[in-house]
C-alpha cells in the first residue's frame, strides 16, 4: 500500500477559456471542480490503476464533506480533524493548452494539528510500503515537516517527497528515500539555472551523494530523469494531443512507485503521465496501451540536449 500526506489539500476548479486577456472579462466555456492536492492526486491516479492507497489530509469537518463528495469513493480518504475551510485554487486553461493558475495559501495550521497529521501518517505505515509527502506546506506549518514526516516513519516504510523550496530543502537534510522536484524545483534548489539534461543529471547525482536515496525529475516535454548513485535514465514521450498538463507530474510519481520505484518504473512513470496530460482535468483516466507505445526509453542520454524553456 501507499500513503500519502497532503499538508494543504484544495477544490480544484478547472475553467477553460477561449484566449487569456490581463484586464478583460472571460466567459468559460466549461468549468469543472475536483479535490485537489498533490497526494489527493497521487492516490487517485494509483487507485484509478488498482493499486492500495490511503490519502491523508488535514481538513474541516465541513470541509472534508466537500472532499469526499467530489472523490465519490474513488479511493479511501483519511481526514485529520483542523480549522478552517479548504483552499480553492483555480486553473485557467486556455484553447491552446496554456494554463495560468492561481492558488490560495489554506487554512493555517497549529502545533497539534501537525503533530496529529504526522501520528496519523505514523500509523498507516506500518501497512504501506512506501509514505509519500506532498505539495505546498499551509500558513504555520513547519518547513521540515517532511523532514519530520521521514524520521518519524523511521524504517516502517520508505519516503517520498513532491515538494519545492525549504520544504524540499529540509526533506533532503533527512535523507528521504526518494525526491521528485521539477526542473524549476531543482533549479531552485541548485541556485543555478540547469539548461541541459546533462546539467540536471550532475546535479541529480550531487543531491543524491548528499544524502537523499534517488531523485525522479519531471520536465515537462523533455519527459523525466532517474537518478540514483548507479546512474541516470531519461525517458519522454512526444505529444500534439495534450488536453492538460496540470496533474502530469503527480501521475508521474504515482505510476513510478507503482512499477517498482526503480529506474526500470522510469517508462510506466512516463506512460501515466502521457494519460494525465491527454485528460482534460486533473482526475487521470486510465492508462491505455497508446499511452505507453508513446514513451520512448532512451539506451543513451544525449546529455548536451538543451531543455525546453
Amino acid at each position: 500500500m501507499i500513503v500519502t500526506v497532503t499538508p494543504n489539500p484544495s477544490i480544484d476548479r478547472t475553467l477553460r477559456v477561449p484566449r487569456l486577456v490581463r484586464g478583460s472579462i472571460h466567459r468559460a466555456v466549461s468549468a469543472t471542480a475536483e479535490a485537489g492536492g498533490k497526494g489527493i492526486n497521487v492516490s487517485r491516479a494509483l487507485a484509478s490503476q488498482g493499486e492500495s492507497t490511503i490519502a491523508v489530509v488535514p481538513v474541516s469537518e465541513a470541509s472534508a464533506g466537500v472532499l469526499v463528495g467530489l472523490l465519490g469513493g474513488a479511493m479511501p480518504l483519511e481526514t485529520v480533524p483542523i480549522s478552517g475551510e479548504i483552499r480553492v485554487n483555480i486553473s485557467l486553461v486556455e484553447a491552446d493548452g496554456t494554463v495560468t493558475k492561481i492558488n490560495e495559501p489554506g487554512p493555517p495550521v497549529g502545533v497539534d494539528d501537525v503533530a496529529a497529521l504526522l501520528d496519523r501518517a505514523t500509523e498507516l505505515a506500518v501497512r504501506a510500503h512506501w509514505v509519500v509527502g506532498c505539495g505546498s506546506l499551509p500558513p504555520g506549518a513547519p518547513a521540515d515537516l517532511y523532514g519530520r514526516l521521514a524520521r518519524q516513519v523511521g524504517g516502517t516504510a520508505r519516503v517520498a517527497v513532491d515538494a519545492d523550496g525549504e520544504a524540499l530543502r529540509k526533506s533532503l537534510e533527512a535523507g528521504v528515500a526518494l525526491l521528485k522536484p521539477n526542473r524549476h524545483e531543482l533549479e531552485e534548489l541548485a541556485g543555478r539555472p540547469l539548461a541541459t539534461l546533462g546539467e540536471v543529471i550532475d546535479y541529480a547525482a550531487d543531491v543524491v551523494a548528499r544524502g537523499a536515496g534517488a531523485l525522479l525529475v519531471s520536465l515537462g516535454p523533455d519527459g523525466a530523469v532517474y537518478v540514483d548513485a548507479e546512474g541516470a535514465t531519461h525517458a519522454e514521450a512526444r505529444l500534439d494531443d495534450v488536453l492538460n498538463p496540470v496533474g502530469a507530474g503527480d501521475a508521474l510519481l504515482a505510476g513510478f512507485l507503482a512499477g517498482g520505484a526503480d529506474r526500470t518504473a522510469l517508462g510506466t512513470a512516463v506512460a501515466w503521465s502521457v494519460a494525465a496530460c491527454r485528460s482534460p482535468g486533473t482526475r487521470m483516466r486510465a492508462v491505455t496501451a497508446g499511452d505507453a507505445a508513446s514513451v520512448v526509453v532512451h539506451p543513451t542520454i544525449d546529455l548536451g540536449r538543451r531543455l525546453a524553456a
